[in-house]
């Protein structure tokens, strides 16, 4: 990875790059050592209070080389118990990071956690799975390299997106509770008649209005700036790691192509700009032309004009201020990308069994659910080991669903009831309205949390599990 750094020393790849460990250091190596604590950001101009996760060296999450074991002992330091989830890994059910399904308990603070297992490589991300952390940062990028990472031509630069509020999460969430809700969550009166023609009667896309919308942890009011060479390549690895929000991104103009989903490559797609639910993560590869000219890449939240991004600047290049709101609002996420996606290297059997689940609830009351049960009034998947499962996911409610299976990544094979050979990926987006089916082996015995990752919805009661011994 080439190391860049930005007006105010912040690191290119997306606060998170680690010097390269040498690629000698193997599974036996002394565990890292990951700390979870309570940091300081600059929030437009105001100071802001949230929570982190600091590698080795000091910086933002973990990168790791080629063939490492995933060797770590995770310190809690934020003054509460916690628990980090290792998004996009599949590791044994006692180290996958929750305490819901009873295999762990909260860290205490002051506690630690060891965790020893072999890690998935490609673009994944880490976040605490204990209330709602998530909501205050407790979030970072988890990059596992392969040799061909390595021997790209590229720059890597990774992007972590996030929303914000100053209120308090829990705030948040009793206002909504409350029924005080922001339906749509926008400005009506600047959007654009193509966002408005996309939505469905009474759909609702965003509960919160956040006070800002990040990307590693700053705002355009002062983006980070990512020195790059001019004509040269990058290969950008996008994290939507927001509680609640979706996204556009799009490449200043430029046409990029897309390289994996969810940590999984997928046969090359060129885009002008791609949708990514929460959860999801994106490696796209980018050319940079030849007239030195700075390029943002910039995240515009679905159905608003609020955006968030980073810049591309060649050394002496005039870096423009950006403005934070868009001319127009943007559609909501949908599957235009999804459908276009096929899996590299995949070769997947059909299914042995298949079940059916609907993503229910409603925004008043707010109360999100599967099957029309929530968490406590569960109904399992269960499931057979072995077998290769189906799952078609029915959204019966007004809100988009992006669903993330723990434990799994599976196999897109069908959009709206029309066979596709699609991506591979562990977080897949159910719109309004809309039919999604997945396949997975049962290849990993244990209790497997499968939720809505929009944090307010797991958080009020969308979520279930899939069990197998």
């Amino acid at each position: 990875m080439t190391l860049r750094l930005s007006r105010r020393q912040f690191v290119a790849s997306a606060a998170l790059v680690l010097a390269t460990p040498a690629l000698g250091r193997m599974a036996h190596a002394a565990p890292l050592t990951l700390t979870a604590e309570r940091r300081t950001i600059e929030v437009r101009g105001k100071p802001a209070s949230v929570l982190g996760l600091r590698g080795p060296g000091g910086e933002s999450g973990l990168v790791l080389p080629p063939g490492e074991a995933f060797r770590l002992r995770l310190e809690n330091r934020i003054g509460e118990p916690t628990i980090i989830h290792w998004h996009g890994q599949t590791p044994p059910p006692d180290q996958d990071g929750v305490t819901d399904t009873g295999y762990a308990r909260p860290i205490a603070d002051g506690g630690f956690a060891d965790y020893d297992f072999a890690p998935r490589t490609g673009t994944h991300w880490m976040h605490s799975h204990h209330g709602l952390q998530e909501m205050r940062l407790l979030a970072a990028p988890l990059i596992v390299r392969t040799k061909e990472d390595l021997a790209r031509d590229a720059q890597e630069v990774t992007v972590l997106l996030h929303d914000f509020s100053f209120k308090a999460p829990e705030d948040l969430v009793a206002g909504l509770a409350g029924g005080m809700t922001n339906h749509g969550g926008m400005d009506m009166g600047g959007m654009d008649h193509s966002a408005m023609g996309h939505m469905m009667p009474g759909m609702d896309l965003n509960d919160v209005e956040f006070d800002a919308y990040l990307a590693n942890d700053r705002t355009l009011d002062d983006p980070q700036v990512v020195t790059v060479e001019t004509g040269g390549r990058l290969y950008l690895r996008l994290i939507n790691g927001a509680a609640a929000t979706a996204f556009w991104v799009d490449f200043g103009g430029l046409t990029g192509t897309v390289m994996a989903v969810d940590g999984n490559p997928v046969k090359p797609v060129e885009v002008a700009k791609v949708p990514l639910a929460q959860g999801q993560r994106i490696d796209i590869l980018l050319q940079l032309g030849t007239d030195g000219a700075a390029v943002p890449v910039l995240a515009q939240r679905e159905g608003d004009r609020a955006r968030t991004g980073i810049v591309l600047a060649p050394t002496g290049a005039s870096v423009p201020r950006i403005a934070d709101k868009a001319a127009e609002a943007a559609p909501p996420v949908d599957l235009s990308l999804e459908s276009l996606l096929v899996a590299e290297g995949v070769d997947a059997r059909p299914a042995d069994v298949t079940r059916r689940i609907r993503l229910t609830g409603s925004m008043m009351p707010y109360v999100w659910t599967i099957d029309d049960r929530s968490w406590a009034d569960r109904l399992p998947v269960q499931v057979k080991a072995g077998q290769r499962v189906a799952v078609e996911m029915v959204n019966e409610s007004m809100m988009a669903h992006p669903m993330h299976l723990h434990g799994h990544h599976f196999d897109v094979v069908a959009l709206n009831g029309k066979p596709v050979a699609g991506a591979r990926r562990d977080t897949v987006l159910v719109p309004v309205g809309g039919r999604v089916t997945i396949a997975f082996d049962a290849d990993n015995a244990g209790r497997w949390l499968f939720h809505c990752h929009n944090l307010l919805h797991m958080a009020t009661g969308m979520m279930t599990e899939v069990t197998y011994a």
